[in-house]
């Protein structure tokens, strides 16, 4: 089996890849490896994964319409996995191109060569943020999602709309998946998780939103990958549009100072705190409805916000130097990289 993964020098790329290499799949990752946050970061993701055989990688832009067109003509996959995006709901409100480019343009070429290589399956990247002013919890993939609050959200919905249409008039099987905050070891420096956990560490105050009123269904990086797996090996089937959706969350939200705290007793330090009003483009609350996903795939969550974060922190130290002597094992550094993300 040979799997095209975009965005595989990001976070959840690179995990995916990851576990597919150790499985023996050929992965071909491609990533535009842009500087939205720090390129070392890609670049170490990238060197745990050239070493392996059966992983190749070429540095694309999918807004580049021909480039990615002769990747499809040069190259045979069985399956796509797109997770290649302009991420961050903030960030959209200053940089709205972008996410017109990649999000909108990139994903029109990715479902322009699936269709034209007649790919068996493309599994793509939506969000939890298309739920937007959605009140009712938990948020159901049968619920009506026509009320984004944030550009992000809206490139998503649209990508759900324009990969349906596809699915319907090529008969291409595709899966979406609608991921609830990721987080884990080699995660993105610009989530709040990362942001806690980097200002604590160096007595710096964090910015708490909407006053700590506010809850996330956090999903730890090794359930998500499992879940990607499983919908990978499983293409719809359907009479009118071989078409699916669903939600990939812990279904257990978390509220805001619970994972503070959480934070706070992994680092032993007391955070110093802002206190601010709720973001632009963000909600309140986010709670994943996953038993689709549970009722076709078997998918499970297995991992307490404490044994994320704990990973996460040890992970964080390690890659930054940081408290090497508190590990609770004392294997060098590359080898414990490895071993945090097997």
């Amino acid at each position: 089996m040979r799997v095209l993964v975009t965005g595989a020098a990001g976070f959840i790329g690179y995990h995916l890849s990851h576990r597919l290499l150790q499985e023996g799949i050929d992965v071909y990752g491609i990533d535009n490896l842009n500087d939205y946050y720090d390129v070392r970061l890609k670049k170490a993701r990238l060197a745990t994964l050239q070493p392996h055989d059966n992983f190749e990688f070429q540095r694309l832009e999918l807004s580049d319409g021909p480039a990615t067109t002769a990747l499809f003509q040069t190259q045979s996959f069985d399956c796509v996995v797109h997770l290649a995006a302009q991420a961050g709901v903030r960030y959209s409100l200053d940089n709205p191109h972008a996410y017109v480019d990649s999000n909108l343009v990139g994903f029109m070429n990715i479902l322009e060569g699936c269709r034209q290589q007649q790919i068996a399956h493309l599994v793509f990247a939506s969000s939890s943020s298309v739920y937007g002013a959605n009140q009712k919890v938990p948020f159901s993939v049968e619920d009506n999602v026509d009320h984004p609050v944030s550009l992000y959200a809206a490139t998503k919905k649209a990508n759900e709309l324009m990969a349906h249409s596809y699915s319907h008039l090529y008969d291409l099987p595709i899966t979406g998946l609608r991921f609830f905050t990721v987080y884990g070891p080699w995660g993105r420096p610009d989530m709040a998780y990362y942001k806690f956990v980097d200002a604590i560490a160096h007595n710096q105050p964090i910015n708490i939103y909407n006053h700590g009123n506010m809850e996330r269904d956090l999903t730890y990086i090794d359930d998500v990958v499992e879940g990607i797996v499983r919908v990978m090996h499983r293409p719809p089937v359907a009479e009118k549009a071989p078409y699916k959706i669903y939600n990939i969350g812990n279904q257990t939200p978390v509220n805001l100072l619970r994972f503070i705290a959480t934070i706070e007793a992994e680092l032993g330090q007391i955070a110093q705190k802002n206190w601010l009003p709720m973001q632009p483009g963000d909600v309140p609350t986010t709670y994943a409805d996953v038993t689709e996903l549970m009722n076709d795939t078997g998918f499970q969550p297995q991992t307490s916000i404490e044994e994320g974060i704990h990973t996460f922190v040890q992970w964080y130290r390690t890659y930054h130097g940081l408290a090497l002597h508190s590990l609770d094992d004392h294997r060098p550094v590359e080898n414990y990289l490895w071993h945090r993300c097997a």
